[in-house]
């Protein structure tokens, strides 16, 4: 299957699904993202502002900001431009409807980069939306671990692979 065919195929299967479903895998892969290795040892950790037809993060992001620094992405042109969650930044609709925290870039260290997706497969590799933005910015942190998060059945058997794509180290998911 073509990445644009397979990009249709789990926005079906995403409007097959009620809000709660995907509530209650969400919050079943937070705890699992909360106990995993990577996560329990970070204290930098990137996260992202979910879309509603992602896995929810943004009350996890909520209560993890006041144990961890929180990073979260902003869009800058074509680029990815990480800033750190603090508690006086506001956040607003940023470009592609994402929520997004109006402070300053991050220039340091992550310790974890946690990563949406369209789709994962058992190699790491990921499907995004087709912008590259994901596989830009990984390539700036080639030695930092990342964590895909997805619902299952955005977990699939195989996903067409580029030169350019980036892969995640694990990928959580229930």
């Amino acid at each position: 299957m073509e990445k644009k065919e397979l990009r249709q195929y789990i926005r079906q299967q995403k409007k097959l699904r009620t809000p709660q479903e995907l509530a209650q895998q969400s919050i079943r892969i937070m705890q699992l993202l909360a106990a995993h290795p990577s996560f329990v040892k970070a204290q930098r950790v990137m996260l992202y502002a979910s879309l509603l037809d992602e896995v929810q993060t943004l009350d996890f992001v909520k209560e993890w900001c006041q144990y961890k620094q929180i990073i979260l992405p902003t869009v800058v042109g074509d680029d990815i431009v990480p800033v750190l969650l603090t508690p006086d930044d506001m956040m607003r609709v940023g470009e592609y409807d994402i929520l997004e925290p109006t402070g300053k870039p991050y220039h340091g260290p992550i310790d974890l980069i946690v990563v949406p997706g369209m789709a994962f497969d058992p190699h790491g590799h990921r499907l995004g939306r087709g912008k590259g933005y994901y596989d830009r910015f990984l390539v700036q942190y080639p030695d930092v671990p990342t964590v895909g998060l997805c619902f299952d059945f955005q977990y699939v058997e195989e996903i067409p692979v580029e030169p350019h794509d980036k892969t995640v180290g694990c990928v959580l998911t229930v």
